[in-house]
């Protein structure tokens, strides 16, 4: 049964440590989105085109995806507890500033990086869950925690509507009242797992970076959670901008095609543990191709607004799918693994609005660029088809780099 290993297990499991992570990374998650999801507020007030709305709200999601590296490092070789209580700390220093001081676009800009660092709770609350628990549980161990990606949801579906009535700067300063009390949980339930590998020398994490599987990881994950961040934090503007509607509207519809990829990642972990994460990512990635190109269509919001409801939920499943792998292969540098992935997965949430938002102000359409990463999804799922028909030698790197035969033996049913 999930979160009940069996007795005498050298991973007894700590349920309040998954709620501690999942709320760590919910917050986290629901600041990293917040300016995407004020952009049709922001833009008008400070005369933003198309492009420099895609460039404020792609800003944080780069900035946090360059930090969770060495976030993931130091999680690995000092306490996650510890990096995670700092994380949220920092967190202050940007609401505060954005709350209280009147900015132009540069400031937003800084602004927006200062908030990225929230993006990199990726690389402190997953390993701070996973390592209680063993392997034929990660999946969906990681999947929950992870859900707290439900974060661009409440970003999207209350921030609009506290704008309008307050203002979006009063919004950065509410923002902090939900930051202090996760702030307060965390402390108090979080635990480090005592089966916590010892820190490995640093030479070791470089090594990590040049194993061949830790980049075709982060590809898969540039498409999944890179196209679930970047249309989580681009969708209110692109709904205003092609269709016309208002902020709170936009970011309604853009809430609910969150709310789908946040809530069934957990199934995609849950599914690749009993079917393999290959199987069911390659489907994942044609449907998530097949999203993008319909996109490029530009149908009536109806259809569009329903098309990415279905779409992230793709992506979501595919996030936990990735992640039913990576622990796997990499246990005794999880916390460098899964920032190393986030890390890349992120940039592809950060080229998203970027590439949109530029090609939109270039043309004057969205098409194009809904094209091009219709292309992308369908080059990486052709690049997981050739991975899985070399399967024999690909699953001998694992063996040999994996840490025991039952890491192993989950990963080959892929």
């Amino acid at each position: 049964m999930p979160f009940l290993p069996t007795k005498g297990s050298a991973r007894p499991g700590s349920i309040s440590t998954v709620i501690a992570s999942f709320l760590h990374f919910d917050t986290c998650f629901t600041i990293w989105v917040l300016l995407g999801s004020l952009s049709v507020f922001i833009a008008p007030e400070l005369k933003l085109n198309a492009a420099q709305q895609g460039l404020m709200v792609a800003l944080p999601t780069l900035s946090g995806s360059l930090i969770r590296l060495p976030v993931g490092l130091l999680s690995d070789r000092y306490s996650g507890k510890l990096i995670g209580i700092g994380l949220l700390t920092f967190l202050f220093l940007p609401l505060l500033l954005g709350w209280l001081l009147p900015v132009s676009f540069p400031e937003v800009l800084c602004i927006g990086l200062m908030l990225g660092v929230a993006g990199s709770s990726f690389a402190v609350a997953l390993p701070l869950a996973s390592r209680w628990y063993p392997p034929t549980q990660q999946g969906l161990v990681m999947g929950i925690a992870a859900a707290g990606n439900i974060g661009t949801v409440i970003a999207n579906a209350t921030a609009p509507s506290l704008a309008r009535a307050y203002g979006w700067h009063a919004v950065l300063g509410l923002a902090m009242i939900p930051l202090t009390l996760v702030l307060l949980a965390f402390v108090l339930l979080a635990k480090e797992s005592p089966t916590r590998p010892e820190a490995a020398p640093l030479a070791s994490y470089v090594r990590a970076l040049g194993i061949a599987d830790m980049w075709w990881f982060c590809l898969l994950y540039s498409v999944t959670f890179g196209g679930f961040v970047g249309l989580g934090t681009f969708l209110p503007q692109f709904y205003h901008n092609q269709f016309g509607l208002p902020g709170v509207e936009a970011g309604y519809w853009a809430a609910g095609a969150a709310f789908t990829g946040s809530t069934l990642r957990p199934l995609g972990g849950y599914i690749a543990d009993r079917l393999g994460g290959v199987r069911v990512l390659s489907i994942l990635l044609l449907l998530i191709a097949g999203t993008y190109a319909l996109a490029s269509l530009l149908l009536p919001i109806g259809f569009t607004g329903a098309l990415f409801i279905v779409g992230i939920a793709f992506m979501g499943m595919g996030n936990g799918a990735v992640f039913q792998l990576v622990p796997q292969r990499f246990q005794s540098t999880i916390g460098v693994a899964t920032g190393l992935v986030g890390a890349l997965g992120g940039i592809g949430g950060f080229v998203l609005p970027f590439l949109l938002g530029s090609i939109k102000q270039a043309s004057g359409s969205y098409a194009a660029g809904w094209i091009i990463l219709a292309l992308f999804a369908f080059v990486v799922l052709a690049v997981l088809r050739l991975l899985a028909a070399l399967r024999a030698s690909w699953r001998s790197s694992w063996a040999a780099e994996a840490e025991g035969t039952e890491i192993y033996s989950q990963a080959s049913r892929a």
